[in-house]
């Protein structure tokens, strides 16, 4: 009964639940628990401390490393009793999709590897080489794809694209934008590039017309990205694209006045569950490059399909 008492109050608590959740799942680090729940270091060491002295939790160190697992308890009742209450709590979806994608990135050392590559582009001057070049010459494997450019702003990216693409809808809710868009448009003999003024939360386009619906600095001017992504779920044919570049998460509240951002970025977890409700698969999410002068802006990307 002792035993039982103590293991109650230790687990009468929201935190040490979620983490007794998680670890029944899989096998985590601190450091991938800290990036699932949005907690500090000492927060979640102290509670895997308190678990791990009522044998809730083992630990097992790998090199530098050290992976904590949940330990079935010997109390039936216990378990039942924690199957219904992880039932009812209101980040355990949450903590799913933020699971995932932990153990996702785990697999991913191709992205890792590319982290490192991009830091290295650029420090050493060679001639000719240089980010510009590469986008052009990368864009030229593009195959010709029927385009969405949602937010789409004066066009830059557009431009670019109706170069391989077979048509680009760029779409914005500016009217100047857009009138600056189609004039760029006539001058330079895009016949294939088309703007169209409207809200990226209800573009402008028929339903499944459409093979890359693409969000380029767009989504945090939504008021509801969820909304957003749903719209590009409806204009994307099955087996289409999404590609979003946008910010990570950050506190610089001066963004609201100085860029009209509603949201202050994304964070990894939060895209991948946008996109997950969206119905999208294959999702892949992660940080491409971080600026060096101050705030220090860090771009997210994150990729996905419309099923078939």
């Amino acid at each position: 009964m002792a035993s039982l008492l103590r293991a109650l109050k230790a687990l009468a608590e929201p935190t040490r639940l979620r983490l007794v959740f998680l670890l029944q799942e899989e096998e985590l680090t601190v450091a991938e628990l800290q990036e699932i729940l949005g907690m500090g270091q000492s927060r979640i060491s102290a509670n895997l401390a308190l678990l791990h002295r009522e044998a809730l939790v083992a630990q097992r160190r790998v090199g530098k490393n050290v992976f904590y697992s949940a330990t079935a308890t010997k109390i039936e009742t216990l378990n039942i009793l924690l199957r219904e209450i992880i039932k009812d709590l209101p980040d355990t979806e949450r903590d799913k999709s933020a699971l995932k994608l932990i153990l996702k990135k785990r697999k991913d050392k191709a992205t890792e590897y590319f982290d490192k590559l991009a830091g290295k582009f650029g420090r050493t001057y060679i001639p000719g080489r240089s980010w510009q070049a590469l986008a052009h010459a990368l864009l030229k494997t593009l195959p010709p794809l029927v385009i969405a450019d949602l937010g789409a702003g004066e066009g830059t990216l557009s431009h670019l694209l109706a170069r391989n693409a077979k048509q680009v809808i760029a779409v914005d809710n500016s009217e100047a934008m857009v009138t600056f868009g189609w004039d760029f448009a006539r001058q330079h003999d895009f016949h294939n590039l088309e703007y169209r003024l409207g809200d990226i939360e209800n573009p402008p386009i028929a339903d499944g017309s459409v093979d890359l619906a693409l969000f380029s600095q767009a989504l945090h001017h939504a008021s509801s990205p969820q909304r957003a992504l749903l719209e590009a779920t409806r204009i994307l044919r099955p087996g289409g694209r999404v590609l979003i570049l946008d910010l990570a998460s950050h506190t610089y509240e001066q963004a609201r006045e100085l860029y009209a951002h509603v949201w202050l970025g994304f964070s990894e977890i939060e895209l991948y569950q946008i996109l997950e409700k969206a119905s999208f698969t294959a999702i892949e999410v992660s940080i491409v490059s971080r600026e060096k002068q101050a705030p220090h802006f860090q771009t997210i990307l994150a990729t996905a399909i419309k099923p078939e």
